[in-house]
C-alpha cells in the first residue's frame, strides 16, 4: 500500500527530474546507501538526491552510485571504501564529478565498478601533457611485460588506458558549458591515443625481442588523432614508415617493421574481457588497403610524387609523428609536407576535392542521413572540409595556416583575413557544439557512433547534458538542426563572400582578400580564367545601386552553385550577360532573390549547359520560367502551334512571320532543355517534346509560306502540300541537334494544271526551306530532303501520283526501308491519309523480303560503314556509325520490320525502340538481344543530346577531353568526377550491342 508520505516523496523526486521516481526511491532507500543518505525522513531533499539531478541522467547516476557503493564495500581496501562513501555523502566537486560521469556513461560506470580504485584518478584528474600521459601508460605496461605476473601486459594497457579516459571524462563533464572545453577534451583524447600507440610500440618491440633491432619504425597519426581533435571512440588513422637500422638491409627492415606494425594494431584493436581501445586504421597509406602496410620514407615520397590524388594530400594535412623512431618520423613529415602545400595548384584539384566529398556522402546509408552529426549536411565534415580547402588554397603562401587542427586553423584563417571574423566565430561555435554532441552520445556506451539518437530516453539524456531542463529531447534536436542549417549557410559565406569583398562594395567588417588571393581561390574552385571571373564579379557588384546590393546578396550562393559545375566560367559569364540585359527590370533580381529555388536553378543551368545559356542570352525574359510552378513543363504541340500561329499572323512579311514563330521555338527549346537538365524528361518524352516543337514550327512556316505566295500572286495555291517526317523526326525521336529529314508531297486541286501545280509546289517548298534556314533567334532547323526518291538528283517535291508511279516502277529496297519511319508532320490532312495508304504496302511488303533483298540491305549497311565514317573517327566510339551505335540498332529493327511487319501489325511503328519491343514480344528477337540493342541506342542518344546541351554544338563521338566528359556527366546528372568512366561504359554497352547486331542483322 502506498502511503501519503511515499506519494509525497515520489512527487518530489519527479519534480527534481527523476524519470522513474518509484525506482529511484527504492534505490535511495537501499541499505547500501545508509552511510550516504543523511536524512531518511526527507529523502527527496537529501544532498545526494539533489546532487544526482545535476547529472545528465539522474536515474542512471543513482544506479551507478548504488553499484559503486556495493563494489567499494566488497573491496579489501578500507581506505578506498571510505573515500567513495565520503565522496557520495559529503558533496563538493568530487561528488559532482563522480555523479556526472555515472549519469553520462554506462560504460565508464561499469569500468569504475570493476575497478573502484580508479575513482581516485577521477577525483584527482587534471589537464596534463602528452609526455606525462605516455609515462603513466607505458611504465605499468612494460613492467607487466617484464614481470610476467598479474594481468598480461596487453590487458594492463587496456586497463590503464581506461583509467586515464575516466579522468578525461571527469574534466569534460564537470564543466557547466561543455562547448568551452571540447577542444581541450579532444586534444587530451588524442594525447591519450598517442600514449597508447607509444606503449603499444614499446610493448611490440619487447615482445619481438632482438629481432626488432633491424628496423626503425615510426607511427604517423592521421585524421583526428593527427589533428589532436579525437573523439571518445573513433578509429585511429595511422601510417607506418620505417628505415633499416644500422647494419641491416631494407628488405629485413620492412619485414620486421611489418611485424611490429601488425602487433601495434592488434594490441590496440583487440577486444578482451579487460576491455578494448579502438580500431587502428591504416587505410590512408599509399594505395590504401591494397598497398604494403609499411614503406620506407623514399617509397612514400615516390608514391606521392607519381600517383597520389589530391585528397591524399588533403589527408596529409593532419599527419603528425606520435610513436616509435622520432628521426624517421621527422624525415617522413619533411618528405611529404611539401606536397600538401602544392596540391591546390594541381589540374584536378577541384575534381578530386569534390570526389572526396562525394565519397564521404555516398558512404552514408540513406536511413542515417537525417541523423548524421558527422557526415550529414551541415555536419562536422562540412566544417572540416571548408577549413581544409581554404588552408590548401592559401597555405601555399601563408605558413600561419599550416595547422592540422580545425579550430586553430579557422582562427588563423580569420586572423590572416581569409575568413571574416564573425563568420569564423560562428563556424567555430557550431563546430564546438557538434563535437560536444558527438562526445556526449559516444560517452554513454563508449561506442563509435556519429548519429543523433532516436529514442526518447537517449534524447532526454543528451538534452540534459547540454543544459536543457524543459523538454530537453526536443530542445536539443532543435538546437542541432539550427546549427546544421547555419553550417551550410556559413560554408557559402566563408568561401564566396570574401571574393565579393575583394572586388569592393562590402562593409569594412567584411574580410577583404587581395586580388591575388581572390584569384587563387577562384582557381581552386574550378574557374579556368580567374582573372576573367574576377572582372565579372566586379562588373556585377560595383557601385551603390540597389541592383549591385542584391547581386552582392545573391552571388555568394550562386558562386557555390557555379563551382559545382564542370564549367563555372561559362556559368558566371552567362549570368553576367543576362544580368546586364535584365538587371534594370523590376522583376529579374526580385525573382532570383525571393522565388525559392529560381537562383539555384539558373546557376546550375548556366554552368551546365552552353546550349541553354545561349538560348537564354537571346531571350533573357525566359528566366521567369524558373520561378513558375510548372514553368519548365514542355507544352503540347497544339498549344505551341496556337502561340506560333498567333505570333506569325501578326506580321506583315513571310520572313517576319516565321521569325516570330522561331522566337517562340527558342523559348520552348529553353523550357525543354531546363526540364531535361533537371531530370524531368525521359529520353522518349524528350524526343516527343522536340518533335512536337519542330512539327509545330513547320506547320506554321508552311502555312505562312502558302499565304505569302497567295498574297504575292493574288491567287489561291493550285495544289495541296504535305510535309512528311522521315528518320528520327518521323519516329518522334529527334535530339537537340537533329536535322529535319522530310519528303515533300503535293496534289493538284481539281482542274489545276499538273505543271503549274508542280511549279507552285516547288516554289513554296523552296521558300519554306529558306525561311527555316535563316539566321534567327533560335538554332536553325535544317530541312533535309535527301531521302526523297532518286535522292538529291530527284525532284525536291513530287505529286502523289508521281510517288505512286515511282514506287511502282523503280523503288529500291533502301527506299522502302526509309519509309519505315515516314510520318506526315505538316500540311493537308486528306493528302496525308492518301499518302500513308500509298506507302504502307511498300514499307510493309506482303510476304516480307526475299533473300536477294535481305542481301542487298546487308550490303548497303556494310558499304555505309566503310564509306561514311568520317576520316579519323573511332569505330568504337562514334555514336551513329560506330560499332554498336545508332545505325546498328536502327538497321536491325528495320530489317525485322521489313521482313515481318506484313504479318505482325505490332511492328508497324515508326519508333525504333517501339519496333524492338514488339519484336521481342513476338519472339522475333531474343529478349537479351533486344535489351542490348535498346541500351546502346538509349545511351548513344542521351550522350549526343548531353554533348550538345553541354557544349552548345553537336557531338558525334565520345569526347577525348576529360573536361568535356565531365560536362556531359553533369548534364546526365551523374556524380562529378565520373567523366572518365563514360568511355568504359560506352565501349562495354556498344560491344554487347554489336554482338547482338551481328546475331539479329545477319542471323536467320
Amino acid at each position: 500500500m502506498v502511503t501519503s508520505r511515499s506519494e509525497s516523496v515520489l512527487a518530489g523526486l519527479a519534480r527534481l527530474g527523476f524519470d522513474d521516481p518509484r525506482r529511484a526511491l527504492g534505490l535511495l532507500e537501499d541499505r547500501v546507501l545508509e552511510a550516504v543518505i543523511r536524512s531518511r525522513e526527507a529523502i527527496e531533499d537529501d544532498g545526494l538526491a539533489r546532487a544526482l539531478v545535476d547529472s545528465a541522467d539522474p536515474d542512471q547516476a543513482l544506479l551507478g552510485a548504488v553499484r559503486l557503493a556495493e563494489a567499494a564495500g566488497a573491496a579489501p581496501d578500507e581506505d578506498l571504501s571510505e573515500l567513495i562513501v565520503d565522496t557520495l555523502r559529503d558533496g563538493g566537486a568530487g561528488r559532482r564529478r563522480l555523479l556526472r560521469v555515472m549519469g553520462s556513461s554506462v560504460a565508464l560506470t561499469d569500468h569504475l565498478v570493476a575497478h573502484p580504485s580508479h575513482v581516485r584518478d577521477l577525483l584527482a584528474a587534471t589537464w596534463i601533457d602528452v609526455e606525462d600521459r605516455t609515462a603513466r601508460l607505458t611504465a605499468p605496461v612494460l613492467a607487466a611485460q617484464a614481470g610476467h605476473t598479474g594481468p598480461a601486459a596487453e590487458d594492463v594497457l587496456r586497463i590503464e588506458y581506461r583509467r586515464q579516459l575516466v579522468g578525461i571524462a571527469a574534466l569534460d563533464l564537470e564543466s557547466d558549458i561543455p562547448t568551452d572545453v571540447v577542444h581541450r577534451v579532444a586534444a587530451a583524447l588524442a594525447d591519450l591515443a598517442q600514449a597508447a600507440l607509444g606503449a603499444a610500440h614499446d610493448l611490440a618491440v619487447a615482445m619481438l625481442g632482438a629481432r626488432s633491432g633491424a628496423t626503425r619504425l615510426a607511427v604517423i597519426a592521421m585524421g583526428k588523432t593527427g589533428g589532436r581533435e579525437l573523439n571518445y571512440i573513433s578509429d585511429v588513422d595511422v601510417i607506418f614508415a620505417c628505415e633499416p637500422a644500422e647494419g641491416h638491409d631494407e628488405a629485413e627492415a620492412l619485414a620486421v617493421g611489418g611485424d611490429l606494425a601488425t602487433s601495434i594494431m592488434r594490441l590496440c584493436s583487440a577486444v578482451t574481457p579487460a576491455g578494448s581501445l579502438w580500431q587502428v586504421d591504416p587505410a590512408l597509406r599509399p594505395e590504401g588497403k591494397q598497398g604494403p602496410l609499411v614503406r620506407t620514407v623514399v617509397s612514400h615520397r615516390t608514391y606521392y610524387e607519381r600517383w597520389a590524388k589530391t585528397w591524399e594530400f588533403q589527408a596529409l594535412l593532419k599527419a603528425r609523428f606520435v610513436a616509435g623512431d622520432a628521426g624517421v618520423g621527422h624525415d617522413y613529415l619533411e618528405a611529404v609536407r611539401p606536397f600538401v602545400w602544392t596540391a591546390a595548384g594541381r589540374d584536378n584539384f577541384v575534381a578530386d576535392a569534390q570526389a572526396m566529398r562525394r565519397r564521404v556522402e555516398d558512404h552514408v546509408p540513406p536511413a542515417e542521413a537525417d541523423r548524421q552529426i558527422k557526415l550529414g549536411k551541415g555536419g562536422l565534415r562540412d566544417v572540416e572540409f571548408s577549413v581544409q580547402l581554404l588552408q590548401l588554397v592559401h597555405g601555399r603562401t601563408d605558413d600561419s595556416l599550416r595547422s592540422g587542427s580545425t579550430l586553430p586553423a579557422l582562427e588563423a584563417l580569420s586572423r590572416g583575413g581569409y575568413v571574416g571574423r564573425e563568420d569564423a566565430a560562428a563556424l567555430a561555435t557550431a563546430y564546438r557544439l557538434l563535437r560536444t554532441l558527438e562526445h556526449r552520445i559516444q560517452l554513454q556506451r563508449m561506442r563509435r557512433t556519429h548519429l543523433m539518437p532516436s529514442g526518447a530516453a537517449d534524447l532526454r539524456r543528451l538534452g540534459r547534458a547540454l543544459g536543457h531542463r524543459t523538454d530537453p529531447g526536443a530542445q536539443v534536436v532543435k538546437q542541432w538542426k539550427a546549427t546544421a542549417r547555419e553550417v551550410r549557410h556559413l560554408h557559402e559565406r566563408i568561401f564566396y563572400r570574401p571574393l565579393l569583398a575583394a572586388v569592393g562594395g562590402l562593409s569594412e567588417s567584411d574580410v577583404r582578400l587581395t586580388p591575388e588571393a581572390a584569384q587563387a581561390r577562384l582557381t581552386a574552385l574550378g574557374f579556368r580564367d580567374p582573372k576573367g571571373a574576377f572582372r565579372h564579379l566586379q562588373a556585377l557588384t560595383e557601385g551603390v545601386s540597389r541592383r549591385a546590393a542584391i547581386q552582392r546578396h545573391l552571388l555568394p550562393a550562386m558562386l557555390s552553385w557555379f563551382a559545382d559545375e564542370a564549367d563555372p566560367d561559362a556559368g558566371l559569364l552567362a549570368f553576367r550577360k543576362i544580368s546586364d540585359e535584365l538587371g534594370s527590370t523590376h522583376w529579374y533580381l526580385r525573382l532570383l532573390r525571393d522565388e525559392g529555388s529560381a537562383a539555384e536553378r539558373l546557376a546550375h543551368v548556366l554552368g551546365r549547359s552552353r546550349f541553354a545559356a545561349d538560348l537564354l542570352e537571346q531571350a533573357p525574359e525566359s528566366v521567369q520560367f524558373l520561378g513558375e510552378s510548372g514553368g519548365v513543363q514542355p507544352r503540347s504541340r497544339a498549344e505551341i502551334f496556337q502561340r506560333m500561329q498567333s505570333a506569325a499572323r501578326r506580321q506583315e512579311s513571310l520572313d517576319d512571320a516565321v521569325l516570330a514563330a522561331r522566337r517562340i521555338r527558342r523559348t520552348e527549346l529553353f523550357r525543354i532543355a531546363v526540364a531535361d537538365l533537371e531530370g524531368k524528361l525521359t529520353l522518349h518524352a524528350l524526343g516527343v517534346a522536340l518533335s512536337d516543337l519542330a512539327e509545330a514550327l513547320m506547320e506554321v512556316a508552311l502555312d505562312a509560306t502558302i499565304r505569302a505566295h497567295e498574297l504575292r500572286t493574288g491567287q489561291d495555291l493550285t495544289t495541296r502540300l504535305l510535309v512528311v517526317g522521315m528518320g528520327r523526326l518521323g519516329g518522334r525521336e529527334i535530339g537537340y541537334g537533329s536535322d529535319a529529314d522530310v519528303l515533300f508531297v503535293h496534289e493538284p486541286v481539281d482542274g489545276a494544271s499538273e505543271q503549274q501545280a508542280q511549279d507552285e509546289a516547288l516554289e513554296v517548298v523552296r521558300e519554306f526551306i529558306r525561311v527555316l534556314g535563316l539566321s534567327g533567334p533560335d538554332p536553325k532547323l535544317e530541312v533535309d530532303a535527301a531521302l526523297r526518291p532518286e535522292g538529291k538528283n530527284g525532284p525536291l517535291v513530287r505529286s502523289l501520283a508521281s510517288y505512286a508511279t515511282y514506287y511502282e516502277r523503280w523503288s529500291l529496297v533502301w527506299e522502302a526501308q526509309a519509309l519505315l519511319r515516314a510520318r506526315p508532320v505538316a500540311g493537308d490532312a486528306e493528302l496525308a491519309a492518301r499518302w500513308v495508304a500509298l506507302v504502307d504496302p511498300i514499307r510493309w511488303p506482303q510476304g516480307g523480303l526475299d533473300a536477294g533483298q535481305v542481301r542487298e540491305i546487308r550490303t548497303l549497311k556494310a558499304r555505309m560503314e566503310a564509306e561514311r565514317l568520317p576520316r579519323g573517327a573511332d569505330r568504337k566510339t562514334h555514336f551513329k556509325l560506330g560499332h554498336g551505335g545508332l545505325s546498328d540498332v536502327e538497321w536491325s529493327a528495320q530489317l525485322i520490320q521489313l521482313r515481318h511487319a506484313h504479318a505482325h501489325p505490332d511492328l508497324r511503328t515508326t519508333s525504333t525502340l517501339g519496333a524492338l519491343e514488339a519484336a521481342a514480344r513476338l519472339d522475333l528477337v531474343s529478349a537479351q538481344d533486344a535489351a542490348e540493342l535498346r541500351s546502346a541506342w538509349t545511351l548513344a542518344s542521351r550522350l549526343r543530346n548531353a554533348g550538345l546541351l553541354n557544349r552548345g554544338r553537336p557531338l558525334d563521338a565520345l569526347p577525348s577531353d576529360v573536361r568535356d566528359a565531365e560536362g556531359i556527366v553533369r548534364v546526365l546528372r551523374r556524380p562529378a568526377g565520373t567523366g572518365q568512366e563514360l568511355e568504359e561504359e560506352y565501349r562495354r554497352v556498344t560491344r554487347h550491342a554489336r554482338a547482338a547486331y551481328d546475331r539479329v542483322f545477319f542471323g536467320g
